[in-house]
C-alpha cells in the first residue's frame, strides 16, 4: 500500500479554505469516492497558518500512478508545495461504535 501525503501553502494562492470546503462538500469527495484503489483519503487544513492538504492511502503502486481529479488544485492555482509517498508498514482502526469514516469533517458540518 502506498501513503501519499500533499500540501500546498494558500498565502499565494488564488482561493482560501472556506472555497475549499465547498468545492470538497459539492464536488472532490464524491469524485474521490470513485477512483479504484483508493482505501480512504483526508483533507486536512490550518487555518492560521493557511495550508491544505491530502493524505491518502492507494491499494497499490498502480493505483497511486492513476490520473486523479484536479479541481482543488485548479482552485489553488499551483502545484503542490509539497508530496511525498510512503510505503504503508501498519494500520490500525480504533474501537469506534459507528465506523462510518466517509463524509466527516469541518466541509459537512
Amino acid at each position: 500500500m502506498i501513503v501519499r501525503i500533499v500540501l500546498w501553502n494558500l498565502a499565494d494562492s488564488l482561493t482560501n479554505i472556506e472555497e475549499l470546503r465547498r468545492y470538497l462538500r459539492d464536488e472532490s469527495v464524491d469524485e474521490f469516492a470513485e477512483i479504484e484503489g483508493l482505501r480512504f483519503s483526508a483533507w486536512i487544513s490550518d487555518a492560521l497558518g493557511e495550508r491544505w492538504g491530502i493524505f491518502s492511502l492507494f491499494e497499490s503502486r498502480e493505483a497511486a500512478d492513476q490520473p486523479l481529479p484536479t479541481g482543488v488544485r485548479d482552485l489553488i492555482g499551483k502545484d503542490p508545495d509539497l508530496t511525498e509517498e510512503f510505503d504503508l508498514e501498519a494500520s490500525v482502526e480504533g474501537r469506534f461504535v459507528d465506523a462510518e469514516l466517509s463524509h466527516l469533517g469541518l466541509a459537512f458540518e
